[in-house]
């Protein structure tokens, strides 16, 4: 397995993970022809600094991914932090370190660019997930809250 940039080309894959999910399965469509949403925020990302899709490749296969984004703040002395969002893998290939592999790989990226600190969300649904991310290290220190604007 390795670790790289996504690109265009890896976008249908991106969205089939990210659609293969019972969360998931309602927020995104996976079509042929993929929506040009999905296209559009994916150059929107390429444009940012900070921003990328992470990919964990198989035999020439997206088996997993992630987004990682730098974010500079001024709170902590101005600290930069690396949020990482959509984290996924292929169901034929969770239990195998895929996922590990994927956000340890995100949080070397995360310190290499100068980040004080990795935050990420999870569904309170996630229960399984909730027990990886404080496998590799996390702790749910916060409450996390959204507003929907659609």
């Amino acid at each position: 397995m390795h670790i790289r940039l996504a690109t265009e080309h890896d976008l249908s894959a991106v969205v089939r993970l990210l659609a293969d999910d019972p969360l998931g399965a309602t927020r995104e469509r996976d079509a042929d022809p993929l929506p040009l949403e999905y296209h559009t925020a994916f150059a929107a990302m390429q444009a940012q600094t900070g921003n990328e899709l992470l990919v964990a490749v198989i035999d020439d296969e997206v088996v997993g991914c992630l987004q990682l984004t730098v974010i500079p703040g001024i709170s902590r002395l101005g600290a930069f932090r690396a949020q990482i969002e959509g984290v996924r893998v292929a169901a034929s290939h969770r239990g195998a370190g895929v996922g590990e592999a994927l956000v340890r790989h995100a949080i070397d990226r995360a310190r290499h660019a100068g980040c004080a600190l990795v935050q990420l969300t999870t569904d309170a649904t996630r229960v399984e997930a909730r027990r990886f991310y404080e496998r590799l290290g996390f702790e749910a220190t916060h409450l996390g809250m959204k507003l929907r604007l659609d």
